[in-house]
């Protein structure tokens, strides 16, 4: 399954210029369907669908567990039966119903819209339960690691990218897509159908780390999300609340550390 494709540009550099072929991010639309029925359709990057189905499933409260989940599959498009477009998650319990607010439409970088209410999520949201420390000298290696592991935004420069690492800094799982809400749910899929213990785990998110993010990563325990980029007043508030360690700005050797300062190695660091 493909990820990028190679398109004709004019390339412009001062006042030259040439027509070169360049590597671009593929976006296409994913239905996701529940026993048969539709839950939602995003456009995404090809590739780890079942992963990114599954994170869903889970972020969104419908399932808890991986035992939950009964098969997996790609549905034929009648139209365009070579597509890989629909994937059908069928539960162990084949006659559940799922009643969701986010039958809808969604583009790649929107996480929100079709939410029913924030209380409502920050409901489905339990406390982080988590001992672990790390220290400056850690995070601040991590952007770097993260990028040298994206082979996708090496060749086109327009994709995202989620990694999860453990204390000591190894990388456990990496996933691109074109959305960055994708990106952590194909990374979250793949930790629980992996049976990856994520209590003691660091995600390092590359684009901005706002309240959706937060969300996704307090439903599975996550104790601490890094971002290059900013944080959001909601994403904020709601790791205060739960106890979620969240920084931004992590580029270089300096970072801003937004809520719970009591995960990061003593050295500096006040709360």
């Amino acid at each position: 399954m493909r990820d990028s494709s190679r398109v004709s540009v004019v390339k412009v550099e001062e006042t030259q210029s040439q027509r070169v072929d360049d590597d671009v991010v593929i976006e296409e639309p994913l239905e996701i369907r529940v026993n048969g029925d539709s839950l939602s359709v995003t456009m995404r990057t090809p590739g780890d669908d079942f992963d990114l189905a599954v994170g869903l499933l889970w972020t969104e409260g419908i399932i808890r567990s991986r035992d939950e989940i009964g098969t997996i599959a790609y549905c034929p498009d009648e139209e365009q039966p070579e597509l890989k477009n629909i994937v059908n998650v069928v539960l162990v319990d084949t006659t559940r119903k799922i009643e969701s607010s986010r039958r809808l439409w969604s583009n790649s970088s929107c996480g929100l819209c079709g939410k029913a209410t924030l209380e409502s999520i920050h409901q489905v949201c339990q406390p982080v339960a988590s001992s672990i420390v790390i220290s400056r000298e850690l995070l601040f290696s991590l952007p770097s690691r993260l990028r040298q592991a994206q082979a996708n935004f090496e060749r086109t420069g327009g994709i995202h990218a989620v990694g999860l690492f453990d204390e000591q800094g190894s990388l456990l799982v990496l996933r691109e897509d074109i959305g960055r809400h994708n990106a952590v749910d194909k990374v979250l899929g793949a930790a629980l159908v992996g049976g990856l213990p994520v209590s003691e785990t660091i995600m390092m998110v590359s684009g901005r780390l706002g309240f959706e993010i937060a969300q996704k990563a307090l439903v599975a325990g996550i104790p601490v999300v890094a971002s290059i980029s900013a944080a959001s007043s909601l994403a904020i508030e709601l790791a205060n609340d739960l106890g979620m360690t969240t920084i931004g700005f992590l580029r270089g050797r300096s970072m801003n550390v937004y809520s719970h300062p009591e995960r990061i190695a003593a050295g500096g660091i006040t709360a």
